[in-house]
């Protein structure tokens, strides 16, 4: 079929364009075609949790791009580690579902955004799950998606929670629940000990239906765009140009680098950008690549007198236990404890986001130690700070320009700096004496401020959560990108389903928020498909 006409044509099979076919294909009279530029997902460490460690930097399975120099980071590059493969960075990241906090959504729709409440969402947050403790008010069972208790954390995270606690923070048992605020254990997205990715909830299901083609190492050139409406698609693979066709719609889900990068190509975006690249303006739409956020991170490292961490495992053991009970440390989502924390009063929610993990993490997990150690992240979860996308060239295969604008507003700096003196903090109590060492990061001699301050500059790193550069908005903001219902301002028959289209980030993990946002753009998709079925 590859090359002839379809209904849909789904551009990325991550998160939400895994979801995304699944929902629309369940009409067994509709084709859809699902384009993915990285490999099949077949790599033994995909599907083995700890095995995100390894996949960091790999290139075979990650996109493997680095920012601008980031002017407010001491001029540094830094890494953006994107999955490349079925799954998308589901199939890479670490396990951890967590919807976010009810207010991101009630801002989203103070912001002009109806129907994106978090009493318009939930429902398909509880939709996409099934959640092993059972349904609740706030879960559900039989979705997709499996969400399941660790299998085996490493019993250091019990004295990691009992040390927050002694520093005066709740216990939370559930992150996604009625309260957000607190510590304990973060639930995952895994079944039976093996990670449970949007390929393997959504994907696989869509394709047994055999109404869904999936197509990897196809990279998407260019939308079509004919008389203001997109009906297809150019593509790459095997060396050969070609075009794939749409009946109804195009819908780009390449995430928050690749999605804004593919209108630009097309002709969609500022339109003094695209001249200057040679591309002939379709749709001046000056939002696009425009209002991109991530989550940066701070790691507070400290020495382990003991072997309780992962740095010293080993690793045949390791590798023997999963293969053969599906247990022990090849289960870790690495970040297996954490928390939601508010740095000052007055929040309407937890402003930082604590990820404890046991094991020494430096430079993304490139950088190995020879000895034990424990790092706590530090993550500020609503950033001021405003980046952008931006092409390099009129070459599909050439990198966007990433540009995160980290720190430019003082507020993010200020936060990471409060929620590394509260990362001492709980490293000071009790219930981590008998495991603690030497601090390594940021170092006993940064006490100031202005020293905490400086370290910060020198050390974050993304913590690998950008949206926001194909943002929705009403029809009354001219800096949105897309509607309400997620269709791309001045061309019909294309929308843009994935993190890119969220107006601000969410206080938590983002991968659980994108597949709710594509799971509502289907039943968007789909609702508006049928009168026209009906009227044909």
């Amino acid at each position: 079929m590859a090359g002839s006409g379809y209904d849909y044509i789904i551009v990325g099979a991550g998160s939400a364009g895994c979801t995304l076919a699944y929902r629309l294909a369940v009409d067994p009279s509709v084709r859809v075609l699902v384009l993915e530029a990285g490999r099949p997902d077949t790599h033994f460490l995909i599907h083995m949790p700890a095995g995100v460690v390894s996949m960091a930097g790999s290139g075979r399975y990650d996109w493997g791009y680095w920012t601008e120099p980031q002017a407010h980071c001491k001029d540094r590059r830094m890494y953006w580690p994107r999955g490349k493969t079925l799954g998308g960075s589901s199939s890479i990241n670490a396990m951890l579902y967590v919807r976010g906090h009810a207010w991101d959504y009630d801002h989203w729709r103070q912001l002009g955004n109806p129907g994106w409440s978090y009493a318009d969402v939930l429902p398909y947050f509880i939709k996409a799950q099934h959640n092993e403790r059972g349904a609740s008010e706030h879960h559900g069972v039989g979705g997709p998606l499996n969400v399941a208790d660790q299998v085996s954390p490493a019993p250091i995270n019990n004295a990691f929670v009992e040390a927050c606690v002694q520093a005066g923070h709740r216990r939370n048992a559930d992150f996604n629940g009625a309260v957000q605020d607190g510590v304990g254990f973060f639930q995952v997205t895994q079944k039976g000990g093996k990670r449970w990715s949007a390929a393997q909830a959504y994907l696989r299901p869509a394709l047994a239906r055999g109404n869904v083609t999936v197509l990897t190492q196809a990279h998407v050139a260019r939308v079509i765009i004919e008389n203001g409406r997109a009906t297809g698609v150019t593509y790459r693979k095997d060396g050969k140009d070609v075009v794939a066709h749409a009946a109804r719609e195009v819908v780009l889900s390449g995430g928050a680098v690749n999605s804004p990068q593919l209108l630009m190509l097309s002709g969609v975006g500022p339109a003094d950008h695209l001249k200057a690249h040679g591309i002939a303006v379709v749709a001046d739409v000056p939002g696009v690549g425009a209002n991109l956020q991530d989550h940066l991170d701070a790691a507070t490292l400290y020495y382990c007198t003991t072997r309780d961490t992962y740095d010293t495992a080993s690793k045949l053991a390791t590798f023997a236990r999963y293969v053969f009970a599906k247990t022990g440390p090849g289960t870790s989502c690495i970040a297996e404890s954490g928390g939601f924390l508010r740095t000052g009063e007055g929040l309407a929610a937890p402003d930082i986001q604590l990820h404890f993990i046991p094991a020494f993490v430096i430079d993304h997990g490139r950088t190995r130690m020879k000895r034990n150690g424990m790092t706590l992240h530090v993550c500020l979860l609503r950033p001021e700070s405003r980046g952008t996308i931006r092409l390099k060239s009129a070459d599909p295969t050439a990198d966007a320009a990433i540009d995160a604008n980290y720190l430019a507003e003082p507020k993010d700096l200020q936060g990471l700096v409060r929620g590394t003196r509260i990362a001492r903090e709980i490293f000071a109590q009790a219930a981590l004496a008998p495991y603690r060492g030497g601090e390594l990061e940021p170092g006993a001699g940064k006490q100031s401020d202005a020293d905490l301050a400086d370290w910060v500059r020198a050390r974050c790193e993304t913590i690998y959560h950008p949206v926001g550069s194909c943002r929705m908005g009403p029809e009354t903001d001219s800096s949105a990108v897309v509607d309400t219902a997620l269709r791309v301002r001045g061309v019909a028959g294309l929308r843009v389903v994935d993190a890119s289209i969220m107006p601000t980030l969410v206080g938590g993990n983002t991968n659980a928020p994108t597949i709710m946002i594509a799971e509502r753009a289907a039943d968007l998709m789909l609702g508006e498909a049928a009168p026209a079925r009906q009227a044909a």
